[in-house]
């Protein structure tokens, strides 16, 4: 029968720190982290605030970096203009994605998450300073939510939930600036709410969704919400590079004044100071073991190097490194499984950049009318009669061609005005394609059709002549 000792130990993988045997939620009040892996995520999340607040206003001739109205279907990456008919590059897009992040998952773990998710940057480098810099430390915190209602509590409550709100307002207007533009927010903005009472409404439910997870769900999102932790566990092993506790250097655990020994076994370099548990945004111990509310967010690393460093012993207790380097003293990164995914992943990429670096300034549709057989122009020639869709992809207005390039001699009659296709748009229309009775090989003839603006042949398309049989 298990020891006490052992059956207390499994016991964390039974239930979540943040919630109670009775099925309550248990409020985490994480003490303020500091230490080097701190300050260089601090560093980071600066860089990536600057990159997210500021690319909706960043412009390629005129045109936004990125945009992707979902409900015009109007997409712009890296300046580039993509419509509804480039959807297969969206799909291998999200593919390669994917597969990126199960490889990068399955090397070093929930890295992302610590370092460049925006949840984790927004929590813990931006709402959670501001209720540091308003109510205090973790044991102020704590202080501060048991005491009755006074002024001052109140006054700090009412700051720290009006700077909570006004940022959520922020990110929110924000957030629809990378759907609608710039411009169109700032037309809600600007206007009565009854002119936009569809953008109103959004952002009032945008704000208020930023709120909710800011100021009440927090680690939650993380911990049950979040679909990419769900899927951390079934993407690491033995050999994932994680956030650990070096079992082997730190058990068995003691206070530092005593030196007990366990089966003849000196007392490890853990002094059991409880430290790591206290600055843990998720509330884990991450001298159990991985678990999958860990984030990796290196604010136990940075607790327990600061505890190393003032006892005198090495720092790394707790660190960037893997099961079986703990176990055998060496990482082995380059697993089969790595080198699988690694060359799918390059793979997908090469295929990204040889469907984008080909990827035409039109796109055209060209199909014969239904229900409309050959006409007989002449004694000489025949015609059919085909409908076209031209899709603009540039950024400028095109002034179109048709030409029968295959089999030479053929001509083009159309019907009603030149094709104009405005930019990001589509142009639209009919014409007739006459060709010599002495072309044509029997009842159904392969042609090739192109489309042209100012003398360049920007799309080709193939299609069929019908004519009598022979």
């Amino acid at each position: 029968m298990p020891s006490t000792t052992t059956r207390q130990q499994k016991t964390f993988r039974d239930k979540l720190a943040t919630v109670d045997e009775k099925g309550k939620r248990i409020w985490i009040y994480p003490k303020r982290p500091e230490g080097r892996f701190y300050r260089a995520r601090t560093y980071v999340s600066w860089a990536l605030l600057a990159i997210l607040f500021g690319l909706p206003f960043l412009q390629v001739n005129g045109r936004p970096f990125i945009l992707l109205n979902v409900l015009e279907r109007e997409f712009y990456l890296f300046g580039i203009h993509f419509l509804p008919q480039d959807f297969h590059l969206f799909v291998l897009a999200m593919l390669t994605l994917i597969v990126f992040i199960v490889l990068f998952t399955v090397v070093y773990g929930r890295l992302f998450c610590g370092w460049v998710c925006p949840q984790t940057i927004f929590m813990e480098m931006v709402f959670r300073k501001i209720e540091y810099w308003i109510e205090g430390d973790a044991p102020a915190q704590r202080r501060l939510d048991q005491s009755p209602w006074t002024a001052e509590k109140i006054r700090k409550k009412v700051l720290k939930h009006g700077i909570f709100l006004l940022l959520s307002i922020l990110i929110a207007h924000t957030f629809l600036s990378y759907i609608i533009g710039v411009e169109r927010v700032v037309d809600i903005v600007s206007q009565p709410p009854t002119h936009n009472l569809g953008g109103f409404l959004s952002m009032v439910v945008f704000t208020g969704a930023f709120y909710l997870v800011f100021s009440r769900l927090r680690e939650q999102v993380c911990t049950t919400i979040c679909p990419y932790g769900r899927l951390q566990g079934v993407m690491t092993d033995q050999n994932t590079i994680l956030v650990t506790y070096d079992f082997v250097r730190g058990e068995p655990r003691g206070k530092l004044k005593r030196k007990p020994q366990e089966n003849g076994r000196p007392q490890g370099d853990c002094v059991d100071c409880g430290l790591c548990v206290r600055v843990c945004p998720t509330g884990i111990d991450i001298r159990d073991g991985v678990q999958l509310e860990c984030i990796n967010c290196t604010a136990c690393m940075d607790a327990c190097d600061g505890i190393m460093e003032k006892v005198g012993r090495e720092k790394g207790l707790i660190r960037y490194d893997s099961y079986n380097g703990v176990v055998a003293g060496r990482r082995k990164i380059f697993t089969p499984r790595v080198l699988a995914y690694t060359a799918v992943l390059v793979l997908l990429v090469g295929a990204n950049i040889l469907l984008l670096a080909g990827r035409s300034e039109v796109e055209a549709v060209i199909l014969r009318a239904p229900g409309k057989l050959y006409q007989q122009v002449d004694e000489t020639h025949l015609s059919n009669l085909y409908t076209y869709q031209i899709v603009n992809k540039t950024n400028r207005p095109l002034n179109l061609e048709l030409k029968v390039l295959q089999p030479e001699g053929g001509s083009i009659r159309l019907v009603g005005k030149p094709p104009v296709a405005p930019e990001g748009k589509m142009a639209e229309g009919a014409f007739f394609v006459e060709l010599e009775k002495s072309q044509l090989q029997g009842r159904k003839n392969p042609i090739r059709i192109g489309v042209f603006s100012e003398g360049k042949k920007l799309d080709e398309v193939k299609t069929n002549f019908l004519a009598p049989g022979r």
